[in-house]
């Protein structure tokens, strides 16, 4: 503080420092500011003496100024006293003695001017006696503490016979007097004074006497509380308190009772803050660690009834222990001690004094006093008070009397809330204090709760401002907190009612999702625990839950219903949580609970969508069963609950719906089930892979169609269900989102969630992701309007390149969009010009689809490479996937077959006598509205299909533009359209066959329908063993209608010439697209059909016993699917049949313990398959095989496996070739092989050309023939070696490749093959210089021909499919004759060489045009296939005996059947003869093989008796039979009957078969010397030709 005497004034004190100082007193004297003006002086004063002290200033100086200053104020010698006081005690610690001498004669000079009895209060005695005020300091000091004690520790002993009773008498009559006049307090306190002075009655007794009379008169607050204020001011302060203290002290002993007036009267001086509470609340019992050792006990009592309740109870005995134990509770409980502590805070919430209160409370522990009902009572009631006129204002429902509550009469109660920010900071501190006890007032609880929406309606109303949303937002979280920590809890402690429920739920509805759910989980997982209440309540629901589920059925639904919904109104989260369990442990109990829920309130729902979510959710329960192959139970069970359940009852969807998009965005597929459910239930849109033809088709209609007869359930009443989900989905814009990441999520389960799992498990998810997508999809395009879909899915190209979505799903998502905007466009123009000419309306139908699909048909061309568009054009490729079957076809025998369902519905109902009048006709009424929207229906369709082909009419011509070659368009086709669709519904599968059919009936351009064909059924392997179990089924339906349409054109000739017999999808010659050759290009007839219809069966059969054989679950699993779908059309050739049979049969033996889901499904195909056995039908019915001999030569190769339909030249030139090469020498066919080898190098690189997902092409051949000749044993190589057998010659690679035949059987064939080679070796020097020339010559031709897959068929694949078989027939004929004949083993040495003398025939020119009429085309698949099929004796003899000679007239037939079957009898006998000879020379040749060459007729009898052996096996033997000789040898020891015995035994049938085919085979064998004169001569020029052309193929 700056100093108030400058030192100028000391200096020049006399000349002005005097005055200055006098002047400056009187201002501080005048100062109004009372306190400010004191301090100053005190300073001032201080100052000055200070100066005295230290000797700038002489004492007299001072004291003189001093007696001038003295008179300013009347406290001034006080406030002197007080300096001195100050400077006495400074200076006594001082030093130097010169300071303390200036200090006593200043004092001295002083004295006039302070009194000595204030200089003696005030100053030390030592000083005292310096100054000569008193004589001895230490006599003072003892006087002073005598007096002290006194004073103040000797208690007057009052005489009580000198205290009169008369005057309490008066003092009582005094005080109980009628107090409603004129009397006031300040009266009465006169009167008591006096009474006191006059009957020398105790001060202190009488306050206790006023005290005493204020209880029992509390109504007069305003008399008593002045009263004893004034009193006070003659008492000590701690006087009141003491005495109150001691009245309660009064009531502690243990039968005590404090009366209420006593609580009262120390509340209202609380209040009045007459006493501290500080002060009164040590005088109070218990104390407070008595306080929370109850608090903790009880808790302990609480977890205790809770492990009590949980015990498993057995015995009787344990139950009587458990009622002993109850009886002492009840003891217990009967008489607690009273707690003043409580009582008081009772009476000052009742005054409304909540200042004390809550300092009471905050010392206890939490919730411990509101738990004491009378104290929650008494809050809860302060509260109604606070809140009443903001809730009289905002709160009331409309029509609401309600009861107005007075406020309290207290000023000093807290202020009423006005205002919502007023309640925050009076009411919501007040409710936090109650928290769960606010149970005992249900009305304000619904009174809070009414603030709370009336809060909401107000917060979510727009248009305030900044602070005020900010204060607003502040509000919010305050209310959720009340919500939290008081009314959930609360709810919790009432006794279910229902009301209270639906009130809160009032307010929660107006909640996001978020928020309630988190406040459920708090309410569920932390709010339980907090209070020893609350513990008990959790385990009596459960107990009680336990003891309902225990009981619940289908028959009692009603009755336990009620029982938890009562449950269900205060404690849902502890009862969902427990039903949840039971449903996840037992499904049969899905059914009954979700029945018996119809009894729950709105909020009670809502919680159960949390309870749902947050099971689904726990990361603790393992979403897989232990073998890591299927979905957990829980889940699957959980799952369908929500189906139900979400179905059923009115719950807001969009927390689920929002968890299952969360789980995929992180990569988790699992929980689609749960939608997947959802869906069903809901839209009632089913995805099943069971699906009945009937089915199918009927889904191909209407969505009225759709609904009577595409489902199993019949799904009724989904219209408000639906419209549910649709508002879930759109409100919170999950629509879209939730179909792209499923899209990217089904090709994200193989690489996020394959990696561990089983392969099994991976195909489930990804069918349940891909299936979910397409009923989800199925969902919002039947759902939403044109607006809404068109308004959330982005166009295709955004979709596929921005959200990498799969093309097939994106069209998928977009084809409902082209649909809408087709028909609306369409609608559009209608109205705009009203001609009703159906030209007219076809002709606006086609300029709508060009105004949609425009944009499309550009968007498309950024989603593949610009290659792709050289063959197929974007708008062929944006219709394929635009249209579906509802576009196509109209299914009239299902709308057939409902309309009929509903007349004889209806006749039933006139039939039905016990039916009501009005509800037949209702039931009428309703099935005839049925009917006719059915029809309607139908007619709708029939006009929609006929404009969309006369659209496609005119579009297809720009289909296919084939700038490559007609090969590769249907690559691309089969690539980009129909295997991506085939396999993504069942209805597409149809679609894509149906589509198939529709561009060759169109006539399209380009469009090789039979290579397409071809392609599908060629090679099945890798697209099975590619699929997952659902779209395996997909693609069986596909192959089934492809088959079906296939077996259509078979059956019948007529039907056949109708539909393709001049169609260009069956030309057989294919030319490059500038290359007119028209005139020569020739159609395939419909024999020759049948031959290749024949091809693909056997196909189909070598592709399936392939896949069995691997031992692969997948291969297995999908082929046998694939078997079953396609079991109406296949097989339908018996011996395919039989060795499917063998397979499959075997695959049920083997996989019975092993893979038990593999076995079902095999014996479920074993079953149907035999069903379907009378239906097979030999081959020879199948396709023509007995023609007249002179015909049979010509078309050879042409219907083999592979050869089928090849260009005439080509065929036999690779035959020729393959000759040739048999004939050179070993090393030189080295050389040759591979020569041949690089000339397919070139060939195949010189031809653009696209692997198909059928891995058609014959690099692939290559690449694997060499891989399987490097996995040949050590043991073969070296034969081969000795041998001197060109590894690369493509017979030695097939036999090689066949992996499965014995060494021995190897080693056999090999010798035979070097015996023929060294038969052919003059030749093969001419052969050499006609192999150069073809070379040349195929260069030339290789620009004017394109060569196609099926131009590139290697003969090794024919060898393949031909010469094992009949080798190995003719060993197993061998060893059959052996064994009859006692055991003498002859090895086998039948020829390896193809039948090449049936081409080698002169050839007329119809024969050549014929092989012309018979070539189509066939890619080379099963080169690739590494099998063992190559026995398939029948299939492969026969395919080189087909003919093409029209079919002879029964009758004929029949008559040369007999002659063959005589003629073939005579020459067996003729053969067996010759056979002894043989086989001595045999011998010889086995021992010689390396050196000798057998006679040439010889070798044509051994191959005679190989061809006729193959034959005579035919039925018995297919690709079922194993190669392993070894069997086949104890098969022949078993029968040991001579060939002869086992011809003769043979069914008619059979012998005919035989006779035809060895009838052949002998002609062949005859005419083969002759043939091979002319074949020098004649073949000049084209041979070369045939040469180069087989060549470039190999």
């Amino acid at each position: 503080m700056a100093a108030l005497l400058p030192a100028e004034w000391i200096k020049n004190w006399e000349k002005g420092g005097k005055s200055e100082f006098v002047q400056l007193c009187r201002a501080l004297s005048e100062n109004k500011n009372h306190d400010v003006g004191f301090r100053d002086i005190q300073q001032a004063l201080y100052e000055l003496a200070y100066h005295v002290v230290r000797g700038n200033l002489k004492h007299d100086q001072a004291s003189n100024v001093l007696g001038d200053v003295i008179e300013f104020r009347e406290d001034m010698p006080s406030i002197l006293a007080d300096v001195f006081c100050i400077l006495d005690i400074e200076t006594s610690c001082l030093e130097e003695k010169n300071k303390r001498d200036h200090f006593t004669q200043l004092v001295l000079a002083c004295l006039y001017l302070v009194s000595d009895t204030v200089l003696k209060e005030r100053l030390d005695p030592e000083t005292l006696e310096s100054l000569g005020l008193i004589k001895q300091s230490q006599q003072f000091n003892q006087k002073s503490v005598k007096i002290k004690t006194k004073l103040f520790y000797k208690q007057q002993k009052f005489n009580l016979l000198r205290e009169e009773n008369e005057g309490y008498a008066k003092l009582i009559a005094e005080l109980g007097q009628d107090l409603s006049g004129n009397i006031t307090s300040d009266l009465i306190l006169e009167n008591i004074k006096s009474l006191i002075g006059c009957f020398n009655l105790d001060p202190n007794r009488v306050l206790d006497i006023i005290l005493e009379v204020y209880e029992c008169r509390p109504e007069y607050d305003d008399f008593f509380v002045p009263l004893i204020e004034s009193y006070m001011y003659m008492c000590e302060p701690q006087t009141l308190c003491h005495i109150l203290g001691f009245k309660f002290k009064f009531y502690q002993d243990p039968s005590g009772e404090t009366p209420s007036s006593l609580y009262r009267v120390a509340a209202v001086l609380l209040q009045h803050n007459l006493i501290d509470l500080e002060d009164l609340y040590v005088h109070l019992l218990p104390g407070d660690n008595a306080i929370t050792e109850e608090h903790k006990r009880e808790i302990v009592e609480a977890k205790q009834i809770v492990r009590k309740l949980t015990m498993v109870v057995l015995s009787s005995e344990k139950t009587e222990e458990k009622e002993k134990e109850k009886e002492k509770e009840e003891e217990k409980t009967e008489k607690p001690p009273d707690n003043q502590k409580l009582g008081l805070l009772e009476a000052l919430l009742k005054i409304g004094d909540w200042h004390h209160a809550q300092s009471i409370m905050d010392q206890m522990p939490p919730f411990y006093s509101t738990s004491h009902k009378p104290i929650a009572i008494a809050l809860c009631r302060l509260v109604h008070v606070t809140i009443e006129p903001l809730y009289r204002r905002v709160g009331v429902p409309k029509g609401a009397k309600g009861s107005p509550i007075s406020s309290l009469p207290n000023k000093r109660a807290p202020k009423q809330a006005e205002s919502f920010e007023e309640l925050r900071k009076e009411v919501f501190n007040m409710l936090c204090y109650l928290g769960p006890h606010l149970s005992h007032d249900p009305i304000l609880f619904a009174k809070v709760v009414r603030l709370g929406k009336a809060f909401m309606k107000e917060f979510q109303s727009d248009g305030s401002k900044q602070e005020d949303k900010e204060k607003m937002e502040t509000l919010f979280s305050c209310l959720l907190s009340i919500t939290d920590q008081v009314l959930l809890p609360s709810l919790s402690l009432m006794d279910c009612n229902a009301c209270m429920s639906e009130e809160l739920w009032g307010m929660f509805k107006t909640f996001p999702y978020q928020y309630r759910y988190r406040l459920y989980g708090q309410w569920k997982n932390e709010t339980y625990n907090s209070h020893p209440l609350l513990v008990k309540v959790k385990a009596q629901t459960i107990d009680r839950a336990k003891y309902i589920m225990k009981r619940l059925t289908k028959e009692n639904v009603k009755p336990s219903g009620r029982q938890i919904g009562k449950l269900s109104h205060s404690n849902p989260t502890i009862l969902f949580d427990y039903i949840l369990s039971q449903i996840q442990k037992y499904d049969n109990l899905i059914t009954p609970v979700v029945d018996s829920l119809k009894y729950l309130t709105s909020l009670n729902y809502d919680v159960l969508a949390y309870c749902i979510i947050e099971a689904l959710a726990n990361p603790e329960k393992e979403r897989m069963k232990h073998d890591d192959t299927t979905i957990s139970s829980w889940l699957q069970s959980l799952a369908s609950f929500c189906g139900a359940v979400f179905r059923k009852y009115p719950i807001e969807l969009a927390g689920l719906l929002q968890y299952v998009a969360n789980q995929l965005k992180a990569g988790k597929s699992f929980d689609l089930l749960i939608l997947k459910e959802v869906v069903q239930k809901m839209a009632g849109i089913e995805i099943t892979e069971e699906m009945t033809m009937e089915q199918l088709e009927a889904m191909t209609g209407g969505e009225q169609l759709k609904a009577e007869g595409g489902y199993f359930g019949q799904i009724r009443n989904t219209k408000k269900s639906s419209q549910r989900l649709k508002d879930a989905l759109l409100d919170h814009d999950l629509a879209l989102p939730l179909c792209l990441l499923m899209a990217q999520q089904r090709n994200g389960v193989v690489f996020q969630e394959g990696g561990e799992k089983h392969l099994k498990l991976v195909g489930k998810l990804y069918d349940q992701c891909h299936d979910t997508l397409v009923q989800f999809g199925g969902f919002l395009a039947s759902n939403l309007s044109t607006e809404d879909y068109i308004k959330r899915v982005p166009s295709i190209d955004v979709l596929c390149n921005e959200f990498h979505t799969p093309h097939d799903a994106a069209f998928f998502l977009s084809r409902p969009m082209y649909a809408h905007h087709i028909s609306s466009k369409y609608d559009e123009l209608k109205k705009a010009e009203k001609g009703n000419k159906q030209q007219h309306k076809v002709h606006k139908y086609i300029t709508s689809c060009e105004l949609v699909m425009a944009p499309v048909h550009e968007a498309v061309i950024s989603l593949h490479l610009p290659k792709v568009w050289d063959d197929i054009s974007p708008q062929f490729y944006a219709t394929f996937w635009s249209l579906t079957m509802y576009d196509l076809a109209v299914p009239h025998s299902s709308y057939d077959r409902e309309v009929n369902k509903l007349k004889v519905q209806m006749k039933a109902i006139d039939d039905n006598q016990e039916m009501p009048p009005n509800k037949k006709k209702k039931e009428k009424e309703r099935c005839t509205a049925l009917q006719d929207k059915l029809l309607e229906e139908e007619k709708k369709q029939l006009e929609h299909v006929q404009r969309v082909l006369q659209r496609l009419k005119l579009e297809k011509d720009n289909w296919l533009l084939a700038k490559s070659t007609k090969n590769e368009t249907i690559t691309k086709f089969l690539q980009l359209c129909i295997f991506p669709r085939c396999i993504f519904s069942a209805i597409d599968a149809v679609y894509c066959a149906h589509f198939v059919e529709l561009v060759h009936q169109q006539k399209t351009p380009n469009f090789s329908t039979l290579l397409c064909y071809d392609r599908v059924f060629s090679d099945i392997i890798y697209t099975v063993a590619s699929c997952t179990e659902n779209e395996a089924s997909r693609y069986g339906r596909f192959l089934c209608c492809m088959l079906e349409t296939v077996t259509r054109w078979h059956s019948d000739r007529v039907i056949y010439e109708k539909e393709c017999g001049n169609y260009p999808g069956f030309l057989t010659i294919l030319r490059a697209t500038g290359f007119d050759g028209g005139n020569k290009a020739d159609q395939l007839d419909y024999e020759n059909f049948r031959h290749v219809v024949h091809k693909w069966h056997y196909k189909l059969t070598k592709a399936s016993v392939h896949c069995l054989e691997t031992g692969e679950y997948t291969h297995i699993r999908n082929i046998l699917i694939v078997l079953t779908k396609i079991l109406p059309w296949y097989p339908k050739v018996l011996n395919l049949g039989q060795a499917l049979e063998r397979r499959v049969h075997k695959i049920c033996q083997e996989e019975k313990e092993k893979r038990p889901d593999l076995y079902a499904l095999a014996m479920g195909y074993s079953g149907q398959l035999k069903s379907r056995k009378p239906f097979m039908i030999p081959e020879n019915e199948f396709h023509h095989k007995d023609p007249p001999a002179r015909n049979a030569v010509p078309a050879t190769v042409q219907n083999g496996p592979g050869g089928a339909g090849m260009p005439t030249s080509l065929t036999i030139n690779t035959v020729r070739l393959e000759e040739g090469t048999t004939e050179e020498t070993a090393d030189k066919l080295k050389e040759k092989s591979q020569g041949v080898v690089k000339v397919i190098n070139k060939t195949v690189n010189a031809t653009p050309k696209v692997t198909t997902s059928n891995g058609n092409s014959t690099s692939n051949s290559k690449i694997i023939k060499e891989k399987d000749d490097k996995e040949k044993s050590g043991k073969e190589k070296d034969k081969e070696k000795k041998d001197k057998t060109p590894a690369a010659t493509p017979e030695m690679k097939a036999l090689g490749k066949d992996g499965k035949d014995k060494p021995k059987e190897e080693r056999a064939n090999k010798d035979e093959k070097a015996r023929e080679i060294k038969e052919k070796t003059p030749k093969s020097d001419k052969e050499k210089e006609k192999v150069k020339k073809e070379e040349k010559a195929s260069k030339e031709e290789k620009s004017k021909t394109v060569v196609t897959i099926i131009e590139s068929k290697s003969t090794a694949e024919k060898e393949r499919e031909k010469e094992p078989s009949r080798e190995r027939d003719l060993a197993k004929e061998m060893k059959s004759k052996e064994n009859a004949k006692g055991g003498e083993k002859v090895p086998v040495a039948g020829s390896l060489k193809s039948p090449v003398p049936r081409s080698e025939t002169s050839e007329s020119e119809r024969e050549q045009k014929r092989r012309k009429v018979d070539t189509h085309s066939s890619p080379s698949h099963s080169s690739t296939v590494k099998d063992n099929l190559n026995e398939l004796k029948d299939s492969s003899a026969k395919h080189y005996i087909n003919h093409t000679t029209p079919t002879l007239s029964k009758s004929k037939e029949r008559e040369v059947e007999k002659k063959d079957l005589d003629k073939s009898r005579e020459r067996s006998r003729e053969r067996e003869k010759k056979d002894e000879k043989d086989r001595k020379d045999r011998k010889r040749d086995h021992s010689n093989s390396d050196r000798e060459v057998p006679q040439d007729s010889t070798k044509r009898r051994k191959e005679e008796n190989g061809t006729t052996g193959s034959s005579k096996h035919s039925k018995s033997e297919s690709p079922s039979d194993s190669p392993r000789l070894n069997e086949k040898e104890k098969e022949k020891n078993k029968s040991k009957s001579s060939g002869k015995e086992k011809g003769d035994s043979i069914k008619a049938e059979k012998m005919e078969k035989s006779s035809s085919g060895s009838k052949k085979e002998s002609r062949h064998d005859k005419e083969k010397a002759e043939k091979k004169e002319k074949r020098d001569s004649t073949g000049g020029k084209e041979e070369k030709k045939h040469h180069k052309s087989s060549d470039k193929h190999r």
